[in-house]
């Protein structure tokens, strides 16, 4: 499975990622090693999304880091 998943930050602005293990990339963003983050922490997971396509996952990130991705999430996910 691959999981494209939104986390908001410390300064409340959201972050999206995509990841095939999701639990391992969230300890490495709660732990500071991802440089995106790591000013931004602490961290919490609020939405994510599980994918069995890669590129399917790929394009929905891509989406939600686009204008209207960032809007979306605005209004219905925050």
């Amino acid at each position: 499975m691959y999981y494209v998943y939104i986390l908001r930050c410390a300064d409340q602005k959201p972050y999206t990622g995509c990841t095939e293990n999701i639990k391992e990339r969230l300890e490495r963003h709660s732990k500071g090693y991802v440089p995106a983050t790591r000013e931004r922490r602490p961290i919490n997971l609020t939405q994510y999304v599980a994918f069995q396509d890669k590129q399917k996952a790929f394009e929905f990130e891509k989406y939600l880091k686009s204008g209207s991705g960032r809007a979306f999430i605005k209004k219905h996910l925050s």
